[in-house]
């Protein structure tokens, strides 16, 4: 397993009882103490600092619009995505049978232990201390989200629009990989050759990067 202390920098965070991030990134399949019952808290948590920051940032949602985009930032695949953004696989004790099927990169191993790592900064340093770090993790998410459209990402959108109009879905090309392996930043484009788009995103993961192209073509054509 690679030095924490790397992981730590990515996650923008230093553990004072660097115990607690070691349980947060053990697999029970591995043994105990394992992550299970920080998972339970860590979920917890991040739906409460995810709503707190949805109610702040959109005055003008209802409950249940608010309720919406909530989930589809809290659910499991968006979770994965912020893990593999830090690396998170890399870091994770897994038992022999998890290790062969490859679980380092399972959507759910990775998506749990980023909420019992979130539980364990908790247990460190107290709600403040991981309100920041899942504020700053979640931003370039939330940045993108548009209230017209509460609860649908902008890819979402974009292609629900071309699909009313009966127009071709846009296609997304990555243009290229800037810095190292463990900070990495994408630049893809998302073109819509029916109506001479090209718009380039960029982001610290090929997802992020995709809803940024495909949020600069919304622009174009609304």
């Amino acid at each position: 397993m690679k030095l924490l202390h790397v992981f730590e920098a990515a996650l923008g965070y230093k553990f004072s009882r660097p115990e607690l991030l070691r349980q947060a990134l053990t697999h029970r399949s591995f043994g105990t103490p394992h992550n299970e019952r920080l998972e339970f808290l860590g979920d917890s948590i991040l739906n409460c600092v995810i709503a707190g920051a949805l109610f702040l940032r959109f005055s003008e949602l209802k409950e249940g619009d608010l309720s919406r985009v909530r989930a589809s930032l809290v659910r499991q695949e968006t979770l994965a995505e912020i893990a593999l953004t830090l690396h998170l696989g890399d870091y994770l004790c897994l038992g022999d049978g998890e290790m062969k099927s490859s679980g380092f990169r399972r959507p759910s191993t990775l998506a749990d232990a980023l909420e019992a790592v979130f539980a364990a900064i908790y247990l460190d340093a107290g709600f403040d201390a991981v309100r920041g770090v899942i504020e700053q993790l979640y931003q370039p998410f939330i940045a993108h989200i548009d209230p017209a459209h509460s609860g649908k990402d902008p890819k979402t959108t974009l292609q629900e629009l071309l699909q009313a109009r009966r127009l071709p879905v846009p296609r997304y090309e990555l243009l290229a990989t800037h810095g190292e392996a463990h900070a990495q930043e994408f630049e893809v484009e998302c073109i819509i050759a029916a109506l001479g788009i090209r718009r380039v995103g960029m982001g610290n993961s090929r997802r992020i990067a995709e809803q940024q192209a495909a949020n600069l073509a919304l622009s174009e054509i609304k």
